[in-house]
């Protein structure tokens, strides 16, 4: 199993995230699910936006294959959360995106996880090579 390092500074790339007051559960808290919903928005956002993934009309798209997640600490509405992408694991298809949920400080770990997609043909959904320019956006978050 991949250990995370969840270290502010290992993070190549940064959204501030608010909490909005439906995150809160009955128990004052921003409840677990959100954390997934955050991370999977993240990741979508990068793609769409940094890495130039046409989720509409592309060849290829990204399934998640594998998700998880370790709570480290609480966070509630209105509270910002800092969320820090990186890639530990970049394949022919898959990759690998760890994440870290920090509170405002940047500093105070909330929960650290990781989804891995797997790119396939639209059409068929098979597997299929991680192309440009996705592989060389991708290589610029891979963690050393």
């Amino acid at each position: 199993m991949h250990k995370l390092i969840c270290v502010h500074a290992h993070y190549r790339y940064w959204e501030s995230v608010p909490t909005r007051w439906k995150d809160n559960d009955v128990y004052g808290h921003v409840n677990n699910a959100v954390h997934y919903s955050l991370m999977d928005t993240v990741i979508n956002r990068w793609l769409i936006q940094t890495a130039g993934l046409d989720v509409h009309g592309g060849e290829a798209i990204g399934l998640c294959v594998e998700s998880h997640c370790v709570y480290k600490g609480s966070v509630s509405f209105p509270e910002e959360i800092q969320v820090g992408m990186r890639i530990g694991k970049l394949g022919r298809s898959s990759v690998r995106y760890e994440l870290g949920l920090f509170r405002a400080d940047g500093e105070t770990l909330i929960a650290e996880g990781h989804f891995v997609h797997v790119f396939v043909d639209r059409e068929t959904r098979r597997a299929v090579e991680i192309g440009e320019p996705l592989r060389s956006a991708m290589e610029k978050l891979v963690i050393a």
